[in-house]
């Protein structure tokens, strides 16, 4: 691998790496607020979320930009524009405030749709798949933050969370620019206007990936921003044991994303994502089952049954979940990095903006299940359907082409 793409490949994950760190920090930061401020478990919903809103909007407008202009350019000017809103969080007292900066730290999830585009181009089509995955693990960052803040915040209170994270992302700013490199040849890739750009995403694979990418990628932001709360709630475990349980789905939920892309370039995008949905929908069916005690009339009295998974069960099928998602999230892009050569910001942009849709819409409605239900397993219920969605939906997609490549059965005589 020539030195050039390495380094472009390393600093970018660095970077993303951060700002994925930065756009989940609501996931700890979140729950000392909802104390000091009161708040249902709708409120700490859309606060966690907001972030993700921001973050996914942009998508688009950045991955065409990255097309245009470059990615090494956006990307730094992405980062400081952040940095702004990050540090002025530790002065807000009121609950809208915390949630109109909250939109301002949603720019660094952007970072996505312009890493994406900006490494991929630095590689050829046998290893794009493997280079999208190696960026694509800086998802990591949300692991990362379960195991700063808690740290943090015990030593100097909730608020010099914002301002250590602002610093770091200055300073990842600057290291980014030192190390990565911009090619001329890269630059206007995607076509000389939005609306040229635009076009492509009337293709119906693209509504195709946006679904598969809302379940794998909007499942993993919902469930990383809610689980240090969940397992406070469910568990009743302090606040830094539970962020330490909750980064056991964070973290492979990124790390494992590079194995991910090498497995898709190895055995295709279409069937490492079947098999990935059908592993999700195994454990989330397991997930979903509230704890129960049940009472059985039998013939020699009443017989008490308890039904509910161990913390330790409950984390080892989160495990499983947080590297399936992790290998979906690569299969998914390894399909657009495939597909769509020379549009791959823009439908990147598209993909990532339904993802990071789901990961907004889906915190807002798990607290709003668990207050209109009382069942906190509601969140992993809400999932399991997406997954049968997508399972459908692959099914019947993908079905004339299955047909086709098929060989033809003999006749019999």
């Amino acid at each position: 691998m020539q030195r050039k793409p390495l380094s472009v490949l390393i600093s970018s994950t660095f970077a993303f790496t951060i700002c994925f760190a930065v756009w989940m920090m609501f996931a700890v930061l979140g729950i000392p607020i909802k104390t000091q401020l009161g708040l249902n478990e709708t409120q700490f919903g859309l606060l966690a979320a907001t972030p993700v809103l921001t973050g996914s909007l942009v998508r688009v407008p950045l991955g065409i930009w990255t097309d245009r202009y470059g990615g090494r350019i956006v990307l730094f000017a992405l980062m400081l524009a952040a940095v702004i809103p990050v540090a002025l969080i530790s002065y807000a007292t009121e609950y809208w405030q915390f949630l109109l900066l909250g939109l301002g730290v949603g720019l660094a999830g952007g970072s996505f749709s312009v890493g994406t585009p900006y490494v991929a181009r630095w590689f050829s089509k046998e290893r794009k798949g493997l280079a999208m995955g190696v960026f694509g693990a800086g998802n990591s960052g949300s692991a990362l933050t379960k195991f700063v803040a808690p740290a943090i915040i015990a030593a100097w209170g909730w608020q010099a969370v914002p301002r250590v994270f602002a610093i770091a992302l200055l300073a990842t700013a600057v290291i980014f620019w030192l190390f990565s490199y911009t090619d001329p040849s890269h630059v206007g890739a995607g076509g000389s206007s939005f609306s040229q750009q635009l076009k492509v995403l009337k293709d119906p694979r693209v509504l195709r990936y946006c679904q598969y990418y809302s379940v794998v990628f909007g499942g993993y932001v919902g469930l990383a921003l809610w689980m240090t709360k969940y397992y406070v709630a469910e568990y009743g475990f302090t606040m830094s044991t539970a962020a330490l349980l909750a980064a056991c789905f964070s973290l492979p939920g990124g790390a494992v994303r590079a194995v991910g892309g090498w497995i898709s370039d190895k055995y295709g995008a279409y069937k490492v994502t079947w098999y990935v949905m059908w592993v999700m929908w195994v454990c989330l069916f397991l997930l979903s089952y509230p704890q129960t005690s049940m009472t059985i009339k039998t013939v020699n009295g009443a017989l008490n049954l308890n039904l509910a998974l161990t913390p330790w069960m409950f984390t080892a099928l989160l495990f499983v979940v947080g590297v399936a998602m992790a290998i979906g999230k690569a299969s998914v892009f390894k399909f657009i990095g495939d597909e769509f050569t020379d549009n791959i910001g823009a439908v990147s942009g598209v993909v990532g903006l339904a993802g990071g849709l789901g990961g907004f819409i889906l915190p807002i409605m798990f607290g709003a299940l668990v207050d209109l239900t009382g069942v906190r397993s509601s969140a992993f219920m809400l999932l399991y359907g997406t997954v049968c969605v997508s399972l459908i939906s692959m099914h019947f997609s993908f079905k004339p082409a299955r047909a086709n490549a098929a060989p033809l059965a003999p006749r019999a005589a």
